[in-house]
């Protein structure tokens, strides 16, 4: 039957049942009727052969159709893909263009990006600057205090400057990473006011951070943020216009060490209360654009004065929701100056490129002096309006509601509150309402059974995206569980090429079946506008959804429903008259221009931001699955109202043809290990990140004797793939030395630095000899008292370098029920063991504090089991002669983060 159908040449037919029919020539004489007015259907989505004619073709014979409708599968092909081509083009375009005019450099009161790179590469030659070393506290501090008093001397006599350098000791918890609590003493800000002549009550504040992770440089997390707040200061400092309010330039140093200096500036320092808006200045990434990516909270006035005074504007509400849902493993100081100073702001980060970020490849030379101007530019007019906004001195009178914002290619941006875009929504959502009810419920369509066809259309639409996204999993857990995973890390086209082809293959496959098996004689005119009411009707659906949970990325929604019905309703007509040739391709694919265009713009930051994450993941989430499931889901995207192009067709054998060729040559070159996921290239290096820790474990008992010690070099590889990729180049690095976990200590009885070991299952134990540092930690129980409340108090003191981790795991039957630490209440981490991360500045005190334990009954084996990793991150004792000797056997394509540690626990 299948064949004898497929060899059926058939006349095309321009209308739904106008034309000849081969089973007579009565109905030859038939009228006229509109493409919408088929006959009756089977009663039942899934029964029965349909009485009507294609207008178009058999099943993929070679026979002419004559003239008709019927679309040109090459022309529909090469016209989509030139068209996806060409906006992708133009998207590229406006990301590469980042300055949009020639900047004045060197003009009174402009941004000089040569200055600002100047102040860069200062910085970044003094090394990695982490919290506590000489290079962060003592070389890089001093550096700035000469550079402000310079900017001083220069300064126009409107203004004043005054400088601080803080040194404050607290204590905070946060819920990032899974919770757990912070102390730092005596760690270093350096503050700086601008203000008028005569004073200002009322500031707005400008933050960045001068330290860097270890062995990194940290060009742009966060140098050069600080190096362009310099330049600002120096600008404003000579400008000839007064300002109506102070400027706080804060240099903070102690960022990386989760956000503690901020709190100390905004907990501590007395110009914090004059503080009213602040602008972070941030990295995800080596330059590019600084993106707006939060705001807030609740205070549109800022979004307004972004879009008032920025001159390269670079902003997305889809990134700030993204961001603070959790998803992306990352946090910045924006959330201690909203949770701890109940302040709003701005956070911006450079996001492109983040391949090398927190590695040795942040390198100053990286980053382009384009990317510098632009943020200057940016900074430096906003805060300037700011300074002189009468809004700042009241901004808790404009603390109302959330806004939608979002640039144009980076040329303007829109922005409207809340309340005025769910409006908008709902009024889109009417019209696709009024234009959908007509057909679903006009007496002249529902005895064409257009209501059948359109929910049919729908299960079979949603059955080709939900197989779609099956297919693309289940080949990503086939590439994860053969070993090549993360085979596109390098090579991002493998990616879409393998995932991406097949998801559009499958989406396509389902449809033929569709068109060919079920709507065998129905018209293709008829076919493609029921699926293009289908599409319109799914994203109505989230558009409602998005609106009703009160989400701003909700607009996204809106342009992909308002847009394409403007074009149907455009093009419609030209479709009944003429069929779908060149002319209604090319009409029909300007009306989407917009839609498709911001959806790729918004595809790429998704990839640029998601991808190197997935290199940096830990060893529980597959990243295959993960990229798999978001290369899906902007295929159904994209996708959507192109599936009506499948049933306009004459045939979709070759495109189907083409894209399972494309797929399965890929697959099997993935799976044969052809393409390798890291580059050694010094120009674009995608390295693979390892943390190499010298450590001796010590182990006492409840008597305080050692009960065990061992000494090794424990390993972390950050990405799914583990230490598969390095075993040949190292072969001592194996299965047989992976690390066994403590059951019986706190996070498995290893050093964290910090506590991600949730994400970071696989390690590897290298025996090695014991590490002997100079300035050794110290850790000791200082008293045991009963309180008054029947828990036992237990006091400690503690001395050592200037990053240490402190772990605790009560026993059965005991409780933790408050400490010295944070707000007094203890926070578990992930797990349920609790988690200290301490650091200090130069010349720190004595570390004491206390912990209550609560006994609700005794037990032999103690009623807490405490512990203390010391990591030394600079000077002498970082090395030892077998990590440097391990670290130089690491090949060229991996960073090797390399330091000595030592690890105490004890019972109590």
């Amino acid at each position: 039957m299948a064949m004898e159908w497929a060899s059926e040449s058939g006349a095309v037919r321009r209308h739904r049942i106008g034309g000849e029919r081969r089973d007579g020539p009565a109905a030859a004489q038939q009228p006229e009727r509109e493409a919408l007015a088929p006959e009756p259907l089977a009663d039942a989505c899934g029964g029965g052969a349909r009485t009507r004619k294609r207008s178009g073709e058999g099943s993929g014979g070679g026979a002419r159709r004559g003239t008709g409708t019927g679309l040109s599968e090459a022309r529909a092909a090469l016209g989509l893909a030139l068209y996806l081509l060409a906006l992708r083009a133009l998207v590229q375009l406006s990301l590469r263009q980042l300055v949009l005019r020639g900047a004045a450099v060197g003009h009174q009161g402009e941004f000089d990006a040569h200055q600002a790179r100047d102040y860069l590469e200062h910085i970044t030659s003094i090394g990695p600057r982490t919290t506590g070393s000489p290079e962060n506290e003592i070389l890089t501090v001093h550096y700035l205090l000469e550079q402000i008093k310079l900017i001083e001397a220069q300064s126009n006599s409107l203004h004043k400057i005054s400088v601080d350098v803080q040194r404050p000791t607290g204590s905070f918890s946060i819920d990032f990473l899974g919770g757990f609590t912070s102390y730092y003493d005596n760690i270093t800000n350096v503050v700086v006011k601008l203000e008028p002549r005569d004073g200002a009550q009322h500031a707005v504040l400008a933050n960045c951070h001068f330290d860097s992770v270890a062995n990194s440089p940290g060009a742009s997390d966060d140098a050069v943020s600080c190096s362009v707040m310099l330049e600002v200061l120096r600008v404003l400092s000579t400008s000839s216009e007064a300002l109506h309010h102070a400027v706080i330039f804060l240099f903070n140093g102690a960022e990386e060490n989760v956000l503690q200096a901020s709190h100390g500036f905004i907990t501590q320092h007395p110009w914090a209360s004059l503080v009213r808006a602040f602008i972070n200045l941030e990295a995800a990434g080596v330059g590019g654009k600084e993106l707006v990516f939060q705001t807030g909270p609740e205070n549109p006035w800022l979004v307004q004065a972004y879009v008032s005074a920025a001159k390269h504007p670079f902003a997305s509400v889809v990134a700030q929701e993204v961001f603070q849902s959790g998803i992306i493993p990352s946090d910045t100081d924006f959330r201690i100056y909203r949770d701890f100073g109940n302040i709003p702001g701005i956070d911006l980060a450079f996001i492109e490129n983040g391949y090398i970020y927190h590695t040795k490849y942040d390198t100053a030379d990286r980053i382009l002096t384009d990317s510098i101007q632009r943020a200057g530019d940016n900074i430096l007019a906003v805060l300037k309006y700011l300074a002189t906004s009468d809004m700042l001195a009241s901004s808790s009178k404009y603390q109302h509601g959330n806004m939608v914002f979002f640039d144009v290619l980076g040329l303007f941006v829109i922005a409207y509150p809340s309340r005025v875009g769910s409006i908008i929504n709902y009024m889109v959502v009417m019209a696709v309402v009024l234009y959908l009810g007509r057909k679903l419920l006009h007496p002249k369509y529902k005895t064409a059974t257009y209501t059948k066809d359109f929910f049919c259309g729908l299960g079979i639409t949603l059955i080709s995206w939900f197989t779609s996204l099956v297919t693309v999993l289940i080949i990503a857990v086939f590439i994860s569980l053969i070993g090549q995973s993360l085979s596109w890390y390098n090579h991002f086209y493998v990616s879409v090429c393998l995932y991406g082809t097949a998801a559009v293959a499958k989406i396509i496959f389902i449809h033929t079946l569709a068109k060919r098996f079920y709507y065998v004689n129905a018209s293709g005119q008829y076919l493609g506008e029921v699926f293009f009411d289908v599409s319109l009707f799914v994203h109505c659906g989230f558009l409602t959804a998005l609106t009703y949970r009160g989400l701003c990325s909700a607009f996204i929604s809106a342009v992909w429903v308002a847009f394409p019905l403007l074009t149907k309703l455009c093009v419609q007509k030209d479709l009944k008259q003429h069929g779908a040739g060149g002319k209604y391709i090319a009409f029909y694919l300007l009306g989407m221009f917009i839609p498709y265009l911001y959806a790729l713009y918004l595809i790429w930051a998704v990839f640029e931001m998601f991808t190197p994450i997935l290199g940096r993941s830990g060893s529980e989430i597959p990243p295959d699955v993960v990229l798999a499931s978001i290369l899906a889901g902007c295929t159904i995207i994209l996708s959507s109202y192109f599936i009506n192009f499948i049933y306009l067709a004459k045939s979709t054998k070759r495109t189907m043809l083409s894209l399972t060729l494309v797929c399965t040559v890929t697959f099997l070159l993935v799976c044969s290990g052809t393409f390798f996921p890291y580059s050694s290239s010094s120009a674009s290096p995608k390295p693979k990140r390892v943390f190499l820790q010298h450590t001796t474990r010590t182990f006492h008992d409840l008597d305080g004797n050692v009960a065990k010690r061992d000494s090794g070099v424990w390993i972390n590889g950050f990405d799914y793939t583990g230490m598969s990729h390095i075993t040949p180049h190292i072969p001592e690095i194996n299965d047989t030395v992976r690390a066994d976990c403590e059951e019986n200590a706190p996070l498995c009885g290893f050093p964290w630095y910090l506590p991600v070991h949730f994400l970071i299952r696989k390690n590897w134990y290298l025996p090695a000899p014991e590490v002997s540092p100079r300035e050794p930690a110290h850790f000791r129980l200082v008293s045991k008292e009963q309180t008054p409340w029947d828990s036992i108090k237990l006091t400690f003191e503690a001395t050592g370098p200037s990053h240490m981790s402190f772990y605790v795991r009560t026993h059965k039957g005991a409780t933790l029920s408050q400490w010295s630490l944070g707000n007094g209440t203890p926070v578990t981490s992930k797990g349920g063991d609790y988690f200290v991360f301490y650091s200090h500045g130069l010349q720190a005190s004595t570390w004491h504090f206390w912990i209550e334990v609560q006994v609700l009954e005794e037990q032999p084996e103690g009623m807490v089991t405490v512990a203390i990793a010391a990591h030394y991150f600079s000077g002498e004792d970082k090395r030892s002669s077998q990590l440097d000797a391990l670290r130089e056997k690491f090949p060229d394509w991996t960073f090797p983060s390399a330091w000595v540690c030592t690890y105490n626990l004890f019972v109590f």
